[in-house]
Formats: C-alpha cells, structure tokens, sequence
C-alpha cells in the first residue's frame, strides 16, 4: 500500500510541476518493457491478466508465478509489453486498482526469464492462437536479420529520437510520428534497392569474369609450347633444321663456276704460261 502511495504521489507532484517525460521516473525504465503485477486475486489465470492490461497495450508474454506442486497462483506475476511506453500507463492507472476485492500493485520490474522458460513470447500462444505466435516469430526473425544486414539508417534514428524525447503533450507528436514512419519506410525501400541493384551488379561481374577466364586467348607463350607439344609442328621443325643445315653445308664449300667457255678460257691461260 505505501508504494501505490508513493507512486501515487510522485505522479501528482510531477503533475503540479509540468516535469517533461524526459525527466519523469519513470524515463530510469526506459530500457524494460516489463511490469510487476501484485496483489492478484488467485482465481485468475494468465488470460484474465492479459484481458485486464491489454488496455493500456499488447502484451507479449506473461508469467504468472504458480506453485510448483500445487499450480495455484502466488497471486503476482510479471507482464511485458510490446511498446516499452504502455509500461508507465499501466503502473499510472492500474497501480491500486481494485480487482475481485483486492488492490493491485503495478510497478516497473527489471524482469529476466528463467532457464525453463521459453525464450520467445508466449501471450499469443496462451490466448490459443498458434498461427499468430509464428507469424510474429517469423517477422522478428525477419526483422533482426534486416537489422544485421544493413546500419541503422538516419531516418530510423530520428524516428527513435522523437518518440523517446518529444513532448507527450504535444498534440502534433502523432502525427510527426507517423510522418517520421512513412519516411523511414521510403528510405528502408530505398536502401533495399540500392542493395539489390548493388547485388546484381556483382553477380554479373562475377559471370563475366568467369566466363572471360574460360574463353580468353592463350598468350604467345603458351601458344608456343602447345604447338611444340604438336607431332605436326615437331616434324615440320626437323624439316626446317635439315633444310638450313644443308644451306650452311652449301654455304661453306668452294664456289665453281658453271660456265664451260669461263673453264676453257682458264685452261688455255694457264698453257700460255708454262710456255713462257
């Protein structure tokens, strides 16, 4: 009871003094989602609970503690929510509620999950809807897939800002938001198709690349030992060599003239002489 009071009163006195939300207590819980829920009347199961807090947002997950032996309620549970911001509206309104005859406590909690507890969130599975549990586990995983692929983008960044910081009672936040949103959705289709485009520009380097080292020309050299390889090109290369050994054979001999009358001019030159 003294806490409901508590908080009680610092909503009043943040009330009196117009404190921005960046400066409320309740900004130190800006990074959980979860609430404790105290003072449940123990009739009520997970349903109940999610019927009476999902006015104030879509819960996630829910764990209503139960004794182990029995299963009965302990009477408290924790709850988080989908949007971190539904967390301070439901510790402001539903925090002293009365319930079946008992007062509610509601405050922030720090809340991490047990080993036998399932990982993912288990409110869609509790309200007997199995198809939605996996659609939205299959668009997180979607979505933290995107978020590794690519950096966060500017936009997105903005769009953080504004929610965390602008003045809640600012008429225009909404619609700023939803403007921020359709930007930030303009520029997430523009980077994936910048991405794409980026992708298919690789892809067809990479082809062709491919292809010209399957189809390029041999260089001279390779060329050369081919055809040395070749039992064509080894006999024509024999023939060449036996050619230009004769040649230089010829070469090397003395040269005799052909003509008859040049040899019988000589040979009465050389008569003429022995007489004298």
């Amino acid at each position: 009871m003294n806490s409901i009071r508590q908080v009680q009163a610092l909503n009043k006195r943040e009330l009196e003094h117009a404190i921005p939300p960046e400066a409320s207590w309740h900004a130190d819980y800006r990074d959980t989602a979860y609430i404790y829920i105290g003072g449940l009347p123990f009739d009520l199961s997970e349903g109940d609970i999610i019927a009476i807090f999902s006015q104030y947002g879509e819960p996630v997950h829910v764990n209503l503690v139960r004794d182990k032996e029995t299963g009965k309620s302990k009477g408290f549970a924790f709850l988080k929510y989908e949007d971190q911001r539904s967390t301070d509206l439901a510790v402001d309104n539903l925090g002293g509620a009365t319930v079946m005859g008992r007062l509610l406590r509601v405050d922030h909690a720090r809340y991490k999950r047990k080993d036998d507890e399932e990982e993912e969130d288990n409110v869609a599975k509790l309200m007997g809807d199995p198809v939605i549990s996996e659609n939205k586990k299959a668009k997180e995983d979607d979505r933290r897939a995107i978020e590794e692929r690519r950096p966060m983008l500017k936009e997105e960044k903005e769009l953080e800002e504004l929610i965390r910081n602008h003045d809640e009672e600012d008429p225009m936040k909404e619609f700023l938001i939803e403007e921020k949103k359709e930007e930030v959705a303009a520029a997430i289709q523009l980077w994936n198709s910048t991405k794409k485009s980026s992708r298919r520009r690789d892809e067809s380097r990479e082809r062709s690349s491919r292809h010209h080292r399957r189809h390029r020309s041999r260089s001279p050299r390779e060329r050369r030992h081919r055809d040395d390889r070749s039992p064509d090109k080894e006999r024509r290369s024999r023939y060449r060599s036996s050619e230009r050994g004769e040649k230089s054979r010829r070469d090397r001999s003395p040269r005799k003239s052909r003509s008859p009358e040049s040899r019988r001019h000589r040979s009465d030159r050389d008569r003429h002489d022995r007489r004298r």
